[in-house]
């Protein structure tokens, strides 16, 4: 719910939160920065669906940082995944997306493409982008 608290004031669905969340299949979370330490996903500087696939695949375990920050971590891959992230699988209406973009890496991307320019145009107006 607190997914949704957050996005769907903003006017996003399901649909759209769970794609937005597919962009931690790149990068990391730096320790220095948000108190959380690592990679999603095995390739964190490629965007695909493996965020989705290692989601459903692997088992995580709770811990904190150094920073005492509570995450959770696959032993064998070190990835790790945050409680908002592991919260798609234990929503049901969350979790049918994730299956999707897990099996339809182009349904991800177009998802993504259209919740990613919502969320940047959000709260703009008189947009030239549909004229340019």
């Amino acid at each position: 719910d607190h997914l949704r608290a957050i996005f769907q004031p903003k006017g996003f669905d399901d649909r759209a939160i769970v794609a937005l969340s597919g962009a931690h299949t790149v990068g990391r979370c730096h320790i220095e920065r948000s108190g959380f330490d690592g990679a999603w996903t095995e390739d964190p500087l490629k965007f695909d669906n493996s965020y989705f696939k290692e989601l459903l695949a692997k088992s995580y375990t709770d811990e904190k940082t150094a920073r005492g920050v509570p995450q959770c971590r696959h032993a064998a891959s070190g990835t790790i995944m945050l409680k908002s992230d592991l919260a798609l699988l234990n929503d049901a209406a969350f979790k049918k997306h994730v299956e999707e973009y897990s099996r339809d890496q182009a349904l991800f991307f177009a998802d993504f493409a259209k919740a990613w320019t919502k969320l940047q145009e959000n709260g703009c107006e008189n947009l030239m982008r549909d004229v340019l």
